[in-house]
């Protein structure tokens, strides 16, 4: 009889490492992209398979390399970043959107969440944090930055009294430039924000002022900011 050893030899007990989450980085800025390829390149199990500079090609690397994780940021240069994350959510559904931007306004959070976004950071954040939420995010959780969380378990949690949106005299697209406004953005960074005209943010503000019935812009700030409307820029 013929005995076969079948205790493992050494060194043959090794499990195949997982595979490394794919990431894609799309941000306008060169030196964002870098700094997140060298952040994620000094740690395994984390490979960057493309970037875009721009909203319009984000599909299409999206679709030619299939990433685990998209990294977007929605002051990326084009057409609307929301429309991004819808067209990512339905064309590629097992790609996961982290938000990864300078602020943080209730209306840009709410937006990128319902249009598949599943987690938002800031730019201020720590690598230790990036890394943790691309994980997260790859691992099919929800997450947000402190700063974030914060600003969601407001809206969510907030008293009856102040749960009810303020100024229903107000349209969607109105209460949005009133918020950014209190939030003290200028016009030209609300058009961009909101892929509008300039001329369109103004006639939008004069509108505002008016339904408001206040005589200027730093009137209209400061009712909208005793509302909870924006945040001032830190």
């Amino acid at each position: 009889m013929t005995l076969v050893d079948l205790r493992p030899r050494a060194g043959s007990d090794r499990r195949p490492r997982p595979r490394p989450l794919k990431v894609l980085l799309a941000d306008g800025q060169p030196v964002v992209r870098d700094g997140l390829r060298a952040l994620f390149g000094s740690v395994e199990g984390i490979t960057v398979v493309a970037d875009a500079s721009s909203a319009a090609d984000v599909l299409r690397e999206v679709l030619s390399h299939r990433p685990d994780v998209l990294v977007l940021d929605l002051e990326l240069p084009g057409p609307d970043r929301i429309a991004v994350c819808h067209q990512v959510a339905r064309a590629a559904p097992e790609t996961r959107v982290l938000i990864f931007t300078r602020f943080a306004d209730s209306c840009s959070v709410t937006a990128a969440m319902r249009a598949g976004a599943r987690g938002y950071l800031l730019k201020r954040a720590g690598g230790a944090d990036v890394l943790r939420a691309v994980r997260s995010v790859a691992a099919g959780e929800v997450i947000f930055g402190a700063d974030v969380a914060n600003s969601v378990t407001e809206l969510f949690f907030a008293p009856e009294s102040r749960s009810r949106a303020p100024f229903p005299e107000l349209t969607a697209r109105e209460r949005q430039v009133l918020e950014l406004i209190a939030a003290g953005l200028p016009n030209s960074a609300i058009a961009r924000r909101l892929d509008l005209a300039t001329k369109t943010v103004s006639n939008h503000i004069s509108a505002v002022l008016a339904k408001l019935r206040v005589a200027d812009r730093a009137t209209a700030i400061i009712r909208a900011r005793d509302a909870g409307l924006g945040r001032p820029p830190d």
